[in-house]
């Protein structure tokens, strides 16, 4: 877990580093604020075409390889980035970014499948989830500083961004490539009766579970629970890099220099942290997904909303954070779902297509924040299209909820 995190981290912060890089890397490009969202979002459409294709090729050369590689192609873009000279770069090498990094998070996803039993998941997964928070509080603090960086080596300060960000991914993969297992036969910290109790156990596991298990990679693809859970994972990640995305602009709103712009960008994130660790362990306590999915969504959507009445900049900051812990937290338990039907490569097909469609809430939220924004000329005013989106989603884990109960039941 701790290696699957820092490659969590890293990819994290490489894919934020674009909030950043924004505040200056508009004026130099002369775009506007809307086509410069446009140039961000490509990402998601990279991810979706190669995300089902990516985990596939991860079921089957394992972990280690198939990490390493995507690891340190990402890198090698993102240092491409720093070089970026006008519009159509900018848009080549985001599509670019998004087909090269497809199926890490899904991969992490089914990987977990192989390692651990079905009700430790959700804590897992919201123990991996909590490195995109340190993530986002680390990535705001050094792109701050690099930034302000600015003419450093006659480089610009977006373009330290991009270069200090990308080393690390190159490092960390061939790392990876090393010291990561592919699964648990491979795991030198296992002994043989640890890995014989395991195989058992997620064995029986499986056979108690099999009724509603999918085993062939078509017809996970083709189950209507995947594609509703698919419809409805979109909220999530709208609200999640609509908020993450959008945050450096309006802190930057308020008067604060870059450095105070990536210190204050801790406090939220150290809330979406405490949010990832604790909603899950409480879900995997009280035995209850619904309310822990549907209650944080709500939340954020109250939050998000608040922030754009109330006076003052503080109370505005407040309830922006409390909204960032609310939208990420519902992640972890949103996770456990299809897991209780999907095993094997089918798994990695499933969680490929889950996280492909849902994320076309993030090229959603990177062209709809900037032009809401552009239009009012209020850069809160986004706030509102997001809290909308992740009403709908908090509503629609009850339907997602009754479609995988009724598929549960006898014909």
């Amino acid at each position: 877990m701790p290696v699957l995190g820092v490659m969590y981290l890293i990819a994290y912060i490489d894919r934020q580093n674009i909030g950043y890089a924004k505040l200056q890397m508009v004026g130099d490009l002369g775009l506007t604020e809307t086509s410069y969202g446009l140039g961000a979002s490509l990402f998601f459409i990279g991810y979706l075409i190669f995300e089902v294709p990516s985990n596939l090729l991860l079921a089957k050369v394992g972990a280690r390889v198939w990490f390493a590689r995507i690891m340190v192609s990402w890198g090698l873009v993102t240092l491409a980035l720093a070089f970026t000279q006008n519009a159509p770069m900018f848009y080549t090498l985001r599509f670019l970014l998004g087909a090269l990094e497809a199926g890490f998070f899904p991969g992490v996803l089914f990987v977990l499948t192989l390692w651990v039993p079905w009700e430790y998941r959700g804590r897992l997964v919201g123990m991996f989830m909590g490195w995109s928070a340190v993530a986002n509080a680390v990535g705001g603090v050094i792109g701050g500083l690099l930034l302000d960086a600015d003419g450093t080596l006659h480089l610009r300060g977006w373009q330290w961004v991009f270069l200090m960000t990308a080393l690390p991914a190159i490092v960390m993969g061939l790392l990876t490539f090393v010291i990561l297992p592919s699964g648990p036969e491979q795991a030198r910290f296992l002994t043989a009766d640890d890995k014989s109790h395991l195989r058992a156990l997620l064995r029986r596991e499986e056979q108690q579970q099999g009724a509603g298990s999918h085993s062939a990679t078509l017809a996970a693809l083709l189950d209507r629970r995947v594609i509703v859970i698919a419809l409805f994972y979109i909220s999530l990640p709208l609200g999640a890099y609509g908020l993450s995305y959008w945050l450096p602009t309006v802190v930057k709103g308020f008067g604060v220099t870059n450095t105070t712009n990536g210190f204050l960008n801790i406090i939220p994130w150290t809330c979406v942290a405490w949010a990832l660790w604790w909603v899950p362990r409480h879900a995997a306590r009280t035995g209850e997904q619904t309310w822990h999915i549907a209650l944080p969504a709500f939340i954020g959507a109250a939050s998000l909303a608040a922030s754009v009445f109330v006076p003052g900049n503080a109370v505005k900051f407040a309830l922006l954070c409390v909204a960032a812990a609310g939208i990420f937290s519902a992640q972890p338990v949103f996770w456990s779902l299809p897991s209780t039907f999907l095993k094997g490569a089918a798994a990695a097909a499933g969680f490929a297509v889950i996280n492909s469609v849902g994320n076309l809430g993030g090229f959603l939220a990177q062209n709809a924040v900037p032009w809401i924004r552009d239009r009012t000329q209020n850069d809160l005013a986004p706030m509102l299209f997001l809290s909308a989106c992740l009403t709908a989603g908090g509503l629609m884990t009850f339907v997602v909820q009754r479609v995988l109960k009724r598929s549960q039941e006898p014909a």
